[in-house]
């Protein structure tokens, strides 16, 4: 096996996955290696250890240039790059370099985006974006980026102008596991019929979701509902209530949708059904693209 030797590190680093990327100056990456050990598990001394752990055999320049982005540059990470404002360019120009590190390490942060009104920021999100528009420059739209916690975000000139997050993701785990729905769901069922019903049913009328939640219980306790069903209920009801507060986005918009294939699926799926046509982007590939866009910027 050859030695790998990069000219300069890529790193995704959220909550809970560390991806790191043998870069070449052309943007190619020559190896790529993830970790469990995302922000939610260190503490700020535990960051540069990981780093050099996943990386120990790799033939480093010295210093060797990271560029890293996602949860790492937040106020409980490694050190925080402080938020830029939108309306503001999609590919930073001014990462923030680490203090706390050896020196044959230079490390550099990708900043998030705040947003003053309504509240809102990213962390991550914007180095995918950043991704996409230097890899199709002149496209103006809406980016969709299902998660955890969903974005919304429109794009103009090369700008993010303005955001909104949709906790989508983390309310379908804290529903599933933490509340009485938890005895009514589970396993790798799923039922497309009773997905499609359920979004329809609260994109049409989200003032009924809470209501719906606890059918999914009723149901089980009455009528036997399987766990597929009721996966695929929940899931359509809280997607559901997520268009029809983000619909100002994508009402007669251009959407691309960025993300887990299964999850960019449904999100797909209920577009169309909205009369959409949405486009779809690979979410590794436009990653790096943001990275190495905040690499050529150094």
């Amino acid at each position: 096996m050859s030695a790998i030797s990069p000219d300069w590190i890529a790193v995704d680093w959220g909550t809970s996955k560390l991806r790191v990327y043998a870069m070449t100056r052309g943007g190619e990456a020559l190896q790529t290696r993830t970790s469990d050990q995302g922000m939610a598990t260190l503490t700020p001394d535990m960051y540069e250890p990981t780093l050099r752990a996943l990386i120990a055999d790799w033939t480093l320049p010295t210093p060797c240039t990271v560029i890293a982005c996602g949860m790492l540059g937040s106020r409980q990470g490694w050190q925080e790059a402080p938020y830029r404002s939108a309306p503001c360019q999609a590919i930073t120009r001014a990462p923030v370099r680490v203090q706390n590190c050896s020196a044959d390490l230079a490390v550099w942060l990708v900043p998030g985006v705040k947003q003053n009104e309504p509240a809102d920021v990213m962390r991550g999100e914007e180095t995918q974006i950043a991704g996409f528009l230097a890899l199709d420059p002149d496209w103006d739209g809406v980016i969709c980026l299902p998660g955890t916690h969903s974005k919304w975000v429109h794009v103009s000139a090369g700008e993010i102008v303005s955001f909104r997050t949709f906790m989508t993701g983390e309310l379908f785990a804290v529903l599933s596991q933490n509340t009485v729905l938890r005895h009514s769901l589970g396993g790798p069922d799923w039922d497309d019929s009773a997905f499609e019903a359920a979004l329809s049913k609260t994109l049409s009328r989200p003032e009924n979701l809470t209501s719906a939640l606890f059918s999914l219980r009723a149901a089980d306790l009455l009528h036997g509902q399987s766990k597929g069903s009721a996966n695929a209920q929940l899931s359509g009801a809280l997607i559901g209530a997520e268009l029809a507060a983000a619909k100002p986005y994508w009402l007669g918009q251009r959407v691309v949708i960025i993300g887990d294939d299964r999850l960019c699926d449904l999100y797909d799926f209920a577009l169309m059904r909205q009369g959409l046509k949405p486009e779809r982007s690979d979410a590794g590939a436009i990653t790096l693209a943001g990275l190495s866009a905040a690499y050529t910027s150094l």
